[in-house]
């Protein structure tokens, strides 16, 4: 068994930024020339998120509706007092969602449904460079 690890980086908007990273997760599983195995994909930091969804206008939209109503942006929240910088929804909202995820692959494919795609979530509010971490193991 073998661990191979890839780190991406991707510039982001900043809150509401929904970035479909399917296409360099694949490349990074090919460039292993592994075959069977686990892939986890793990953002670095803790105010944005992995997940997967259909990646089209609509849903896009609907997501960010969701998040808005889950945790809004313009409220005031305890962790704003520690810093000052007005981010305690990017925090909660990258903690309900989760920094990370794992896809198993077969005869080196990501085993994701047809319309799944693998998406980073910006959730701060401001544009980041966020470092993903794409760490594959198997045979």
């Amino acid at each position: 068994m073998k661990i191979i690890h890839h780190k991406l980086t991707k510039k982001t908007k900043g809150s509401g930024d929904l970035i479909d990273i399917t296409q360099e997760i694949s490349h990074a599983l090919h460039k292993s020339g592994l075959k069977n195995g686990m892939v986890t994909v793990f953002n670095i930091g803790s105010t944005a998120a992995i997940t997967t969804f259909e990646f089209e206008p609509g849903l896009i939209h609907d997501i960010q509706e969701l998040y808005e109503k889950l945790v809004p942006s313009k409220k005031h929240y305890a962790h704003d007092e520690t810093w000052g910088d007005a981010n305690g929804f990017s925090h909660l909202r990258a903690a309900l969602q989760g920094p990370s995820l794992t896809i198993p692959f077969e005869n080196g494919e990501l085993l994701l449904g047809t319309w799944q795609q693998v998406v980073l979530a910006e959730f701060d509010n401001r544009p980041r460079q966020r470092q993903i971490v794409v760490q594959t193991i198997g045979e």
